[in-house]
């Protein structure tokens, strides 16, 4: 399968520097957006200047910089399906789950309307997205891969260029984390697109010969 043509925006959000990524393909103007974070108004300008309106909401996990911007989304638009893991959802409407309880601001988001599993695909704006849990750094986290050429991995905060998510959160798990980065991404093809949840895009290849966490340098062999 040959990459359509897809239309890619990244819209980074404060305190945090957590990324939203918007996507659609071109002709269309249903896009998806991943991840809405704490500066919302950001990503409803970026929809309006493009003249497009979202065809779902895909949370990969809950913690609050990612869930920040999802109930003005669903505001404007209050028929756009909100979608997390399973393992996450509880997380949406309790601040002391997502995180936000503990820097004194508590944040709720709109419940989801659709949860999702490893092994799930979920189709929206000619997109259809694999799903794959991969807990560690929140117990529901999951990521959303689009199998096209190269592949694209929606990958929230799992695997970044040159480090890995935290894991020292109340449900977080290094061990957890490191083996489904190892099963679960690093089986993918080396030239396979990592969209984070934070810093600059990254490649499969780059991060199983140098990140110093889960790559070869530490101890990684394939």
């Amino acid at each position: 399968m040959h990459h359509p043509d897809l239309q890619l925006a990244v819209i980074v959000s404060q305190p945090f520097e957590e990324n939203t990524f918007i996507a659609h393909l071109s002709q269309r103007s249903d896009a998806l957006v991943f991840d809405p974070g704490l500066e919302p108004g950001k990503i409803l300008d970026y929809l309006d200047a493009h003249k497009l309106v979202p065809a779902a909401i895909l949370n990969t996990h809950g913690h609050s910089d990612h869930i920040g911007g999802n109930a003005a989304l669903k505001e404007r638009w209050g028929d756009c399906p909100l979608v997390i893991g399973h393992g996450d959802a509880v997380k949406l409407t309790d601040p002391q789950q997502n995180l936000s309880a503990d820097y004194g601001v508590p944040l709720t988001s709109p419940p989801a309307d659709q949860v999702v599993a490893e092994g799930d695909t979920c189709s929206f704006a000619g997109l259809d997205l694999l799903v794959r849990e991969i807990p560690g750094h929140s117990a529901g986290h999951v990521v959303f891969i689009w199998e096209a050429t190269p592949v694209i991995v929606f990958g929230g905060d799992v695997l970044f260029a040159g480090s890995i998510g935290r894991t020292d959160f109340p449900d977080g798990s290094f061990e957890q984390l490191r083996d489904g980065i190892h099963k679960k991404l690093f089986t993918l093809p080396d030239e396979t697109i990592v969209l984070p949840g934070h810093g600059p895009t990254t490649t499969i290849g780059e991060e199983k010969r140098t990140n110093p966490f889960v790559g070869v340098p530490a101890g990684y062999a394939g």
